[in-house]
This record gives structure tokens, sequence and C-alpha cells, in this order.
């Protein structure tokens, strides 16, 4: 019978594929019928449709052999495949879970299923499958090089970058000729503030090649050991290469932010959205800049779109509960800035809204309590830091200083 095969381009860096093939799984003896024959006729003519590239066709027909025989494994996983194929993620989301729930270790399924996840931007779910799916295939199989790669990606959009580096570093030491690794594990590096030792990666395998995957990491460097000015001349060199490249016109925003041109910087975030709307840093250093200009409004949804996409980071935490605070909602405010407390108790900046905050709401110990933490960090910091540079407790008072602050937190 045949088999339909697609596969799809992974956004990060645009320098590896994603590979999913639909195998088409024999029929277990409870799903045996008296029509199995014409079943079968039935799955070969919708699976024709689905090569020729009949989408609607190929839907309409697995559907229809669906509402007689729903336990078709094979008919809802290319039913999952054929919804994917139209962008419809959740539809094939629920076709590969319904597959998994009647033959749970079915890999090629799983592998699937994550692909959707990932595709549909649900990166931590992804990564879950993807986890569950390479604790459980076998070493030989082909699909694990690749999702190997794609939950290194999702751990990068999630913020895991340590993930990255452990699961990474070893495949770069047996294989030190693979640039997707070198790429994702530099990158992971970088953004783990291990510059050095991403310096020294990237330096080997991308110095003097001029694409636009090695000027993004050259200038990320750059921009992280304080040198935007060389910076951005790699990262400007990068856009004449390919301005579609993932993260790329972040990075370049942060660089603009870190020169003092602020207004630029918000261009370059938009832009970055427009061609990745679930770029974390885009979302929250636009949302900074606006907050800054006291446009609040502006920058909610971006603040709400960065949390959503890594819910555990403080920093974005602290930013949306200070635009909730601006814009009269203590209520909302609260629970936020009281868990980035909580997770980092040195944070001077947060603890003197949330004592406003508690005075706002009428919870005076709590305020007098928080105003007497802020007094003892102060005083120990002075003391033990006088004039310290970039320290995570520094109120911030423009870009410079919000980027400096992010960048200390990571």
């Amino acid at each position: 019978m045949a088999v339909y095969n697609w596969r799809t381009h992974v956004p990060k860096a645009a320098i590896f594929l994603v590979a999913s093939t639909v195998f088409v799984v024999g029929e277990s003896p409870a799903h045996a019928q008296v029509n199995a024959k014409d079943v079968d006729q039935a799955f070969a003519s919708a699976t024709r449709l689905h090569e020729s590239g009949d989408i609607e066709g190929a839907i309409r027909s697995y559907q229809s052999i669906l509402a007689s025989h729903p336990n078709r494994v094979d008919v809802r996983s290319n039913l999952g495949a054929a919804y994917s194929q139209l962008g419809r993620y959740e539809d094939a989301i629920a076709q590969y879970k319904n597959a998994l729930a009647l033959d749970g270790r079915n890999a090629t399924i799983r592998f699937n299923l994550a692909v959707a996840y990932y595709k549909a931007t649900l990166f931590a779910e992804a990564a879950a499958e993807l986890d569950r799916f390479l604790k459980a295939a076998p070493q030989a199989l082909p699909q694990r090089m690749n999702a190997t790669l794609v939950i290194a990606d999702c751990w990068m959009r999630l913020g895991e970058y340590k993930k990255v580096i452990e699961l990474l570093s070893p495949l770069a030491q047996a294989n030190g000729n693979d640039r997707t690794v070198a790429y994702l594990l530099g990158s992971a590096l970088i953004s783990d503030g291990q510059v050095q030792q991403g310096q020294e990666l990237i330096d080997r395998m991308f110095r003097t090649e001029d694409s636009a995957e090695a000027k993004l990491l050259i200038g990320s460097i750059l921009l992280l050991a304080d040198d935007a000015q060389t910076g951005i001349k790699e990262l400007e060199r990068a856009i004449q290469l390919d301005p579609k490249l993932p993260t790329l016109y972040s990075w370049y925003g942060r660089t603009l932010m870190r020169m003092g041109d602020p207004e630029k910087a918000k261009d370059a975030f938009k832009t970055e959205l427009r061609n990745n709307p679930n770029d974390f840093d885009a979302n929250l250093y636009l949302a900074i800049l606006l907050k800054r200009d006291r446009q609040f409004d502006e920058a909610l949804p971006y603040l709400l779109r960065a949390r959503q996409l890594r819910a555990a980071d403080s920093y974005a935490r602290y930013q949306l509960g200070s635009v909730y605070a601006a814009t009269g909602k203590p209520g909302d405010a609260l629970p936020l800035l009281e868990s980035v407390a909580k997770d980092h108790p040195e944070f001077t900046e947060n603890r003197v809204l949330l004592a406003s905050v508690y005075y706002r709401l009428n919870r005076k110990t709590d305020g007098d309590r928080e105003r007497a933490a802020v007094k003892k960090l102060t005083a120990e910091q002075q003391a033990s830091q006088p004039g310290a540079k970039d320290s995570p407790s520094k109120p911030p008072t423009d870009p410079d200083d919000e980027q400096d602050q992010r960048e200390e937190w990571d």
C-alpha cells in the first residue's frame, strides 16, 4: 500500500529539515471487519488522492472511512498528515492523539504529533512529545537525529539553553563538522552567557563564511561583548544576505537599543514579529520600548505574548506586572510581582513596585515589609558594589539599562 511522505523546514535557522513520514500500519485483529477488503481499497484510493495533491478530497475519504471504522490507526495518521499539510494543526494534533490512544507505541505517529505541535508553535508540547519519542525510539531510527535537532530548537525558543547545551555538546564532539549542531549549540552557548565557548565554536565553524547564519552568530557575540558598533555591521550584512532569517531582526533591534536608537529598534522588532510572531525577545523588548514611552495599551499584547511563550520567565512577568500597575490594575499585578520577588529576592526594582502595589491594595503591613526589604537591599548593594554597572537590582531608566538587566537575568 502507498506511503505518503511530507517534509517541512524548521524556521529557526533554515539550515536543516524535519522529515515526517506517515507509515501505513497494519490493521490489528480488533479492527478486522467483514468489509475489511473494501475498507483497504477505500484507504488506498484516499492515499492516492493525498499523494496526487488532492488534500481536501483525501480528507473527505479518510473521514468517510473513520465514520464506520473509527479505530483505523493508519487512516487517522494519514488524516493528521493531511490536516497538517493544510495548516490545520489543531485538527492534525487531535487525529494524532487519537491514533496514539489506539497504538501508543507507534514512534512515527508520536514524532508526527510532535512536529504538528511544533508547527502550531506549541513548543513546550512539542518538546514533551519529542522527549518521549527519543526515550523510546531505537537508535537506528532515521528520525532520531531530526527529533534531536527539533527538540533542541524547541528548548531554544523556551529559553532552556542549558538543556540544549547538554543535549548537543556530545554530538558536536562526535561530529565536529555538523554545521546544524554547531549553529544550535553556538546559539545556546551565547544565549546562556557562555560567550567565550560560543565564540570558539562559531570561530571554528563560521568565522570565514559570508552567510547570514554566520553573521548573525558573530553579531550576537559582539553585542554581548559590548561591541555594538562592530556587531551591527555583522548584523546588517546578515540582513543583506537573508532578511527572513529567524531572530535576526530581534538581535538587530537589541543592538540598536544598545546604540541608543529606540525608534529604529522598534522598527526592527516589528519586522521580526511580522516574520516570526513567536519571537520571545522581539515581543519583550518592543513592549519595553513602548512602556518607556508610556504606551501601555500598545505594550500589553506583546507582554502577554512573551509570557505565553515563556511562562516561567521572571523578567517578562515583572514587565507585565509593571504595566498592570501603571494602568490601575494592582490586583492583576500582584501575583506576578510576588512570584518574581520569590524567584529573585534581590531584584530591588520589583520589590519597590511590589510595595507600591501592596499599599494600593490597602495591605500596609505587607507594603511596609517590602519597603524595609528594599532599604536593606539597597544598603547591602551600596556597601558591596558601589556604583556597580548592570546589577539585576538596578532600577532600569532607559532601554539600554533594560537590555543590560535582561542579559544579567539570562
